[in-house]
């Protein structure tokens, strides 16, 4: 066992009295450690319950004959993050995360390794170390929160978002909004749409390191709690057989994962997390892949943002295991590969059902015949754009309109709720991206604030930032190359005229070259936005969004 390098043998006897020191027996010492990273803390609704989770996990290790070790990571909530500079540090905190559970698994040899995230970052973060690593894993949530119910309708934290617009339109009024507040999000989990963090737990789920039910049971149901124990328990059977993460996800995992990402109408963030997980496994995935893939998977699944149900309708409704089932009918999923239940997918798909056609529809009655996710090129985004094509009103899939260009969100935002912006115009936010942000923003604020003011139809938003998974409407973001790297995004100007075309997959600058040729020869470099600190060294050495904002 790894384990044996820090207890075995006369040289560990320091170790040893180390571990004795917190209560160890020699008989937990002799038994396989298992490490469990907990990103538990008391200001995120969806690690706030983290802590049970674990004590469940750890219940399963020591049923399965093993020694749990907890220790800790950090989690950083993007929408207690969102709109201020806080923001520009939750796409870098994922770095961090794998960093530190790298740190931790190393620097004190574990045998194993049960990854306990829930939000945006941290899943990703987590699954990241697990493959650099590679050491037997398992990865269990904390589960989706519950969907909450204002004026007769399900609620949930995006509902919250867009109220800001429909008080500033005079749709709703303050003491609305203050009910509103205190219903939208009923109890701990996260966030109950199909928002990055249950995009990323469903695709931990599709990918094989997570138990069938990782990504949809509901934080406040018994049957999280049972699914922590047996994911304990699985762990140390993977360690028996020495089952490693790199050999759960294999090229044809992650292509079951895109493929689920495109069936669920996931959030654009899994465009930059797919990619870095994988390049950790030596595993190559570029946008062009998310592109075949989406142009032959069906969207089946209408979660919100972009349609009426939430988490635990899908949950009830069959869950990831019933979609992939239905992937593997129609030769969009391959069973072969190997799961950490320590079965492949078919075996675990034995049972699978889909159990309410209305919210996991057969691949004949699709809600889009294509993937939730677009990638659009252009001479604006030569290296590509994401739009989460599944969330956009069919009225704004063409639209060519005039720019407003906006250096900052901030400054967007204000002219957004002043109403400034009229319809038919397209708002462009530039120097938002991985270096130029620094972190590469969410832009939930702008476009909920279109969506609130009744703008969603009528108005498109492009940025070399990103999109939260709860933004809908017609938002290109990933912008590549970014304004701060020189991109074609940085040479717009107000009045400039924009196609996109989402079914063509095209978005275009309509300039001519030669005055962009103009542009492009007086443009300078912007003087950075933070000169000291994590995020100034994470500018220094960020990716573009192309290559998943990955550091070199």
């Amino acid at each position: 066992m790894r384990s044996d390098l820090m207890t075995k043998g006369l040289g560990r006897a320091p170790s040893r009295a180390l571990l004795k020191a917190m209560g160890l027996t020699d008989e937990e010492m002799a038994r396989p450690l298992i490490g469990i990273a907990n990103s538990a803390n008391e200001y995120v609704p969806g690690h706030a319950h983290l802590d049970r989770i674990v004590e469940a996990v750890k219940a399963g290790i020591r049923m399965a004959g093993g020694t749990p070790l907890e220790f800790s990571t950090i989690g950083v909530c993007d929408g207690l993050a969102m709109g201020h500079v806080g923001m520009k540090y939750s796409l870098a905190s994922r770095e961090v995360i794998a960093d530190s559970v790298e740190i931790m698994t190393v620097a004190h040899p574990l045998d194993g390794l049960v990854l306990v995230p829930n939000c945006d970052k941290i899943v990703p973060g987590m699954l990241m170390a697990a493959l650099r690593v590679n050491i037997p894993a398992v990865a269990v949530s904390g589960g989706p929160m519950l969907a909450g119910r204002f004026a007769g309708k399900k609620a949930d934290v995006i509902t919250v978002f867009e109220a800001v617009g429909r008080v500033k339109a005079a749709t709703m009024t303050l003491e609305q909004l203050g009910e509103l507040e205190g219903c939208a999000c009923p109890g701990v989990g996260s966030c109950a749409g199909m928002f990055t963090a249950n995009s990323m737990n469903c695709l931990t789920e599709a990918l094989g390191l997570g138990l069938p039910g990782n990504g949809t049971i509901p934080a406040v149901h018994a049957a999280r709690i049972r699914l922590a124990k047996t994911a304990g328990m699985k762990v140390m059977e993977l360690v028996s057989k020495n089952v490693t993460p790199r050999q759960i996800a294999t090229p044809a995992a992650f292509r079951n994962a895109i493929a689920v990402d495109m069936a669920l109408g996931c959030s654009t963030n899994t465009v930059l997390h797919v990619p870095a997980i994988a390049r950790e496994a030596g595993i190559v995935i570029d946008l062009d892949l998310f592109d075949q893939v989406s142009s032959r998977t069906p969207h089946i699944c209408s979660l919100s943002p972009g349609g009426p149900n939430h988490l635990e309708d899908l949950d009830r409704a069959g869950g990831v295991q019933a979609v992939l089932k239905e992937l593997v009918r129609g030769g969009h999923a391959d069973p072969t590969v190997m799961t950490a239940t320590g079965a492949t997918l078919g075996e675990n798909l034995k049972s699978a059902a889909i159990l309410d056609a209305d919210v996991i529809r057969p691949l004949e009655q699709p809600h889009h015949p294509v993937g939730g996710i677009a990638i659009l090129r252009g001479n604006l985004a030569p290296d590509g754009g994401v739009v989460k094509q599944s969330a956009v009103d069919p009225v704004m899939l063409k639209n060519v309109g005039k720019a407003r260009v906006f250096d900052s969100e901030e400054a967007a935002v204000e002219a957004i709720l002043e109403a400034a912006i009229k319809p038919g115009e397209i708002v462009v936010i530039r120097y938002e991206g991985p270096r130029g942000g620094p972190g590469m923003r969410e832009m939930l604020n702008p476009t909920s604030a279109l969506a609130g003011m009744g703008l969603d139809r009528s108005v498109a938003l492009i940025t070399d930032g990103r999109f939260s998974g709860g933004t809908r409407g017609a938002a290109v973001g990933h912008v590549s190359p970014e304004a701060a790297h020189g991109g074609p995004i940085a040479l717009v100007q107000d009045g400039d005229e924009i196609s996109i075309d989402i079914p063509a997959k095209r978005i275009d600058l309509n300039v001519p070259e030669e005055e962009l040729a103009r542009r492009r020869k007086a443009w300078k470099p912007p003087q950075p936005k933070i000169t000291e600190g994590y995020l100034a060294r994470y500018a220094q050495q960020v990716s573009s969004a192309a290559q998943g904002a990955v550091l070199g």
